[in-house]
């Protein structure tokens, strides 16, 4: 009983830690466990009928095939336990949501005895993680003549797995916690350092926020019984940042309710809500759960008597408030109204929370139930030979007569599934798409694992053209956590389909190529969705959305996603860019232009930015619809010129051409098709049989933004803006400030070139740098440290090609070693330049972080409290983002350049420059 002894060994530990025994997911220690249970006179009988009860995780975990078959056994009467009678067995099959559980129970109705056959059909119909193998054995039974299978098909075809469910409840009653004032980032949810525990919900659980504050938040709940616990972000967004499924199950874990007595720390139905709204990708996520999300909007504008916006001394627009919800505040969600009320008092109307799909989703207790549910019932009906009633709401099909389509309206036109023929849908229609590439990261990917066991998926679906498991999150560090974590992961990932970064059985070079970057090649079509598990999945090509680890785990096991189609707003461009300018300070001019344009409203959030950079190649523009992730847009799509695309297209093929010779295609020869794919869209390109997508010139936008080049003069940078006075000010990516605003004594404690915001070039512009400085002076030293982290390998081969990655090396501290790597993370830093293995680096702030209250300039994205750096005694940490030159210099100099400084140092550089299709 050796497993057994070390999992109670685990549970004395984290009894120590305050935590309950981890739930099993192995066969063979649920084997021991069901042996014990046989064993009457076993004194671990009593805690193993507990562990099995109550601590086993369902779907198609090792485990779950145990217990099905064990609770098989005693519904056959071939074992005997006196605790678990046949009603009770077929209870607990009924709350293993598919899999080998589902197995069982065709089993059983299509045997031979019929009192056993019937109580399993009941079970049956209550299920929807049906996949082809269980539906194929119902369709062969129906057609064989069985009553108890057609019996089953009547019931599906009806949908009464939904209908019999209870309604959503009218009103719900709630109390407020503030969580935080100002954007609330899925860091302060789910910390990235804290990212090895995501599978573990229990411990993970105990990272969200503070301890104090869970403290509160349980001190509420006890305070009132009746109310769910809504989480705020006032005076700001809720769930900014990275796309966490870990941040929703961790506000369901303390303010949500058990999805089932049977699965342990699997909650539902949070309740989450920011002045500013929610996050897209995080609404999504919430939606996964059956949860709310509420634009609160409790935070107005103030106007003058003549209806003119307010601004403060600092030229900043004063804010009202409209009503409090202040700690402590009891409201009243009504969910037939679709209003939040303070007792009597009508505050807001909230319909956009209650649409007729995300109602579907509350009932059903998520939005997994409702898209498997439609698949059975179309299965069922279709099979009956009859029409399916309609059950759950029509999707919403929106036309606009004599509007054209705006390229993202194009491309979910063309991927639409189940829409009426002849229909052309507009923004705001609900629809169902075929997803063509999928990716998955390696810090949510344990938990997409766990996601794809619980809805019994055990293979991809062979609509997705491709899906790649990143390794790029834990490259920087492989350290212990890791090696436990990731073999496992790929392991799981290789065998359900997915081309891996790291190869389990040590064939091939193990990549650790960042995540973003490898889908922007793999997608070789502009026509293409994505969906990949990381709020950055924003490519260069086709529309990409980033998601949770749930939604990937649908995509991978479906193909499909549903959603309804964003709003567009049209950015372009006019003028020229200054000689000395980098395409970065373009990127974040464009934030700054638009707020100025909008009087500081973000007419991007949750919006499609449609980008007009046609002439840039996909590594350049991707460092655009990168950005617009902390935009807050929903996505962004790129319209690129043919000849651009097709230069573009090219590079994808060679990249991928190296991916196969690394041996990383996979039975399927995945990689081998998205090349033939490639060719196939390059030749239609080159033909005029279909040209580079592009809009309708009628078509229509929320909004149009025009960015004037002739005005960006200087480097610009985002600053988190640490000490500003308004907390809710702190920490956005709205504070876009010029080079010559820090004057020439803002110190820099460590630089850091690197993230998926770069690319070749930006590694030859640290190379040229260097020598022009060592042509001036001779030498070079650094006054703070450097970090260079590439996001690619074959980025460093092409840079050892070209001979700049020679002069890196000759200027480096430290270069790193895949034959022998970082086992620890660094906790200080010399002033020295790093060549850190490839990957995230210091962005993600789970392995690597800048010391403790340090000044940090980077080209990343992150500039969230205690991502890249923490916060000291009497100081601090704060994440300046700038492009390559401005970050390479201010590590040089130990300070921000001056604008002299900077000129001079980028003299005969090639930045990253861009010349607009139009000055429209």
């Amino acid at each position: 009983m050796s497993i057994y002894n070390d999992y109670v060994q685990e549970v004395v530990e984290r009894k120590g830690q305050g935590l309950n025994p981890k739930p099993i997911d192995g066969a063979e220690l649920l084997s021991e466990v069901i042996a014990q249970i046989k064993d009457v006179n076993n004194e671990h009988r009593a805690e193993s009928l507990r562990l099995f009860i109550y601590n086993t995780l369902p779907g198609t975990t090792p485990a779950a095939g145990a217990k099905a078959q064990f609770l098989k056994e005693i519904i056959l009467g071939e074992s005997v336990v006196a605790e678990i009678p046949t009603i009770y067995a077929f209870e607990l099959l009924s709350h293993m949501k598919g899999g080998p559980s589902i197995a069982v129970l065709l089993d059983l109705a299509l045997g031979n005895d019929e009192a056993i056959a019937k109580q399993a059909a009941e079970v049956l119909k209550t299920q929807v993680f049906l996949y082809d193998a269980d539906t194929a054995r119902l369709a062969a039974a129906y057609e064989a003549g069985n009553s108890i299978a057609k019996d089953i098909l009547e019931s599906y075809a009806k949908a009464e797995f939904f209908t019999k469910l209870p309604e959503v409840q009218e009103e719900i009653k709630v109390v407020t916690y503030i969580a935080a004032e100002g954007d609330i980032s899925t860091d302060l949810l789910s910390p990235g350092n804290q990212a090895h525990s995501r599978s573990d919900r229990e411990l993970h659980g105990q990272c969200m926020m503070s301890p104090a504050q869970q403290a509160e938040i349980v001190a509420l709940k006890a305070a009132h019984p009746d109310a769910s616990v809504m989480l705020i972000a006032e005076k700001g967004t809720m769930g900014v940042g990275s796309s966490r499924m870990s941040g929703v199950n961790n506000v369901a874990l303390w303010t949500g309710r058990q999805a089932s007595p049977y699965i342990p720390f699997v909650n539902i139905a949070p309740i989450v809500a920011g002045t500013n709204g929610i996050s897209p990708i995080f609404l999504t996520t919430v939606d996964v759960t059956g949860g709310i999300g509420i634009d609160l909007q409790n935070w107005v504008k103030k106007t003058d008597a003549e209806g003119n916006v307010v601004r403060n001394e600092a030229g900043d627009i004063v804010l009202e408030q409209a009503y409090s919800v202040a700690t402590g505040t009891v409201l009243t969600i009504n969910t037939k109204t679709k209003k939040l009320y303070n007792g009597d008092v009508e505050l807001k109307d909230i319909s956009k929370s209650f649409t007729p799909q995300k109602l579907e989703f509350i009932k059903a207790g998520g939005s997994y139930a409702i898209v498997f549910g439609k698949k059975i019932q179309t299965f069922a009906a279709q099979t009956l030979g009859i029409e399916a009633p309609t059950v759950f709401a029509p999707a919403k099909e929106i036309t606009k007569e004599g509007a054209g389509l705006t390229a993202v309206e194009k491309i979910f036109n063309k991927n639409a599934v189940g829409v009426t023929p002849g229909k052309t849908l507009h923004a705001g229609s609900d629809v169902r798409v075929k997803v063509n590439i999928v990716g998955s990261q390696d810090t949510t990917g344990l938990m997409t694992a766990q996601e794809l066991e619980s809805m019994a998926a055990t293979v991809i679906s062979p609509i997705v053209d491709g899906a790649y498991q990143s390794g790029c999150h834990t490259a920087s560090v492989w350290d212990k956590k890791a090696q436990a974590n990731i073999p496992k992961l790929m392991k799981f990932m290789n065998d359900f389909g997915v081309i891996t970064a790291r190869d389990p059985k040590g064939e091939y070079h193990s990549m650790t190529d960042v995540i973003h970057k490898v889908l922007n090649d793999i997608t070789i079509d502009e026509w293409a969705i994505i969906i990949g598990g990381d709020s950055h999945t924003r490519m260069s090509k086709g529309v990409a959305f980033g998601a949770d680890s749930g939604t990937v785990a649908l995509a991978l096991a479906t193909g499909e996603a549903s959603m309804p189609i964003p709003e567009s707003v049209k950015v372009t461009f006019k003028g020229q860019m200054k000689e000395h300018m980098d395409f970065r300070d373009v990127v974040h001019a464009t934030q700054l232009q638009m707020l100025q344009q909008f009087d500081g409203e973000n007419v991007f959030q949750g919006r499609i930015i449609e980008v007009h950079i046609g002439t840039l190649l996909a590594d350049q523009a991707f460092t655009f619809t990168d950005w617009t992730a902390e935009m807050k847009a929903k996505a962004s799509i790129c319209i690129s010129q043919d000849e651009t695309l097709i230069q573009s297209l090219e590079i994808a093929k060679s990249r991928i051409q190296i991916m196969i010779e690394k041996g990383m295609d996979n039975h399927n020869q995945v990689l081998q098709g998205l090349i033939d794919k490639a060719n196939a869209r390059i030749e239609e390109i080159r033909s005029g049989a279909k040209p580079a997508l592009q809009p309708d010139a009628n078509a229509k936008y929320f909004a149009e933004v025009v960015i004037d080049l002739d005005i960006i003069d200087e480097p610009m940078i985002a600053d988190p803006d640490v000490n500003n006075a308004d907390v809710s000010k702190r920490y956005t990516h709205d504070v876009i400030r010029d080079l010559s605003y820090y004057g020439n004594d803002k110190k820099v404690d460590l630089g850091f070139v690197g993230s998926c915001m770069v690319h070749k070039d930006d590694l030859k512009i640290v190379s040229q740098i260097l020598k022009n400085i060592e042509a001036e002076k001779g030498y070079v030293s650094f006054n703070a440290p450097l970090v260079v982290a590439a996001p690619t390998y074959n980025i460093i081969d092409e840079l050892k090609a070209e001979g700049d990655w020679e002069f890196l090396q000759k200027y480096s501290g430290f270069e790193f070693n895949d034959a022998m790597p970082k086992t620890a993370a660094r906790t200080e830093y010399e002033n020295i330049m790093y060549l850190e293995r490839p990957g995230c680096n210091l962005c993600m702030g789970n392995q690597e972080k800048a010391e403790k209250g340090d000044t940090v300039l980077a080209t990343s994205t992150r500039l969230f409290q205690g991502r890249v750096v923490e916060d000291r005694d009497g100081k601090k940490g704060e994440s300046l983002l700038a492009s390559t030159p401005v970050v390479v210099l201010s590590a040089i100099l130990g300070r921000i350049p001056t604008i002299e400084e900077y000129k001079n140092a980028v003299k005969g550089i090639n930045l990253t420059k861009f010349a607009p299709i139009s000055t429209k």
